[in-house]
């Protein structure tokens, strides 16, 4: 199983596809109701803080703190949000994000292996061989 900072921090794709998926899970996240209803408040309230008027540092004052503020705010509320979602949830819709299909084709013997092995099968020409 993958670990939370690989699923957060993937390093394959660019910038804005991270961010999409990243989008993404969060919203598949929020409407999944295995995770608790108040861990969901997290990315939320970073949201409404964003779009509020209220700020802790205004952009008026200080016009590339104010909106550093904003972007700190987003950021640690969606990461404390994915970080704290239990990990096997997150794996799940990380997985069905990136369309992998989980199973157990990898832990297949390789040819190698397979060399000594017999399987035992009957043939036969279709559904109705009497």
């Amino acid at each position: 199983m993958a670990n939370k900072r690989d699923i957060i921090n993937n390093q394959n794709s660019g910038f804005f596809q991270d961010l999409v998926l990243r989008i993404k899970l969060i919203l598949r996240l929020i409407g999944d109701r295995r995770v608790n209803t108040f861990l969901k408040l997290l990315p939320i309230a970073a949201a409404i803080y964003v779009i509020s008027p209220l700020d802790l540092i205004p952009g008026a004052v200080l016009p590339f703190i104010g909106a550093l503020d904003d972007a700190v705010v987003i950021w640690l509320g969606t990461t404390l949000f994915v970080t704290l979602c239990p990990e096997e949830v997150v794996q799940e819709h990380t997985n069905a994000l990136h369309n992998v299909i989980p199973g157990t084709w990898r832990d297949a013997p390789k040819e190698e292996e397979k060399a000594g092995e017999i399987i035992d099968a009957e043939a036969s020409d279709g559904p109705n061989d009497g």
